[in-house]
C-alpha cells in the first residue's frame, strides 16, 4: 500500500524533474568552478547527455540512483507496491540506459554516468570528473 493517496502521489510524480535536477546542477558547478566550459542536453546524441564536452567527444550523464538502478546502492531499492508497473519501468530505463551509452560509444564518443549518491563526496567527484576529462584515452 502506498503511503500517498493517489492524488498526493500523483502530485509527487510531477514534480520530479528530468533536467536541472540539484544532483546535475551541483555537477556543472563543480565542472564550472574548474574551468571547464560545456554544453548541455544535446539532442543530436542519443540519450540527450546532460553535459556534452563537443571538442572532447565526452559526455556525462547525471543519475539518479533510483531512477536509473543504481547496482548496489541503497537509494535504488525497488518498490514493494505495485511491483509489475515500477519493474517493467525501472528495467526499460536500465535498458534505455544501456543502449544510449553503446550508440554514443559507436559514434566515437566517451560516456561517465555520474551517480546521485557520488555527490557526498564533493572531492572524489571532483577527481572523477577530472580524470575522466582529462585523459584521452578513456
Amino acid at each position: 500500500m502506498d503511503v500517498f493517496s493517489k492524488s498526493k502521489r500523483s502530485e509527487v510524480m510531477r514534480s520530479v524533474k528530468s533536467r536541472d535536477t540539484g544532483a546535475e546542477l551541483m555537477v556543472r558547478s563543480l565542472l564550472h568552478s574548474a574551468s571547464f566550459r560545456y554544453r548541455l542536453h544535446r539532442k543530436n546524441l542519443p540519450g540527450n547527455p546532460d553535459i556534452v564536452f563537443p571538442g572532447r567527444h565526452k559526455a556525462i550523464f547525471v543519475h539518479g540512483c533510483f531512477w536509473h538502478q543504481h547496482p548496489d546502492c541503497h537509494f535504488a531499492d525497488r518498490p514493494v507496491s505495485n511491483p509489475a508497473y515500477w519493474n517493467a519501468k525501472l528495467d526499460r530505463n536500465i535498458e534505455r540506459d544501456a543502449n544510449n551509452i553503446a550508440a554514443l560509444e559507436r559514434l566515437g564518443w566517451k560516456a561517465l554516468i555520474v551517480w546521485e549518491c557520488s555527490l557526498r563526496n564533493k572531492s572524489a567527484l571532483l577527481e572523477e570528473l577530472l580524470r575522466f576529462l582529462r585523459n584521452d584515452s578513456e
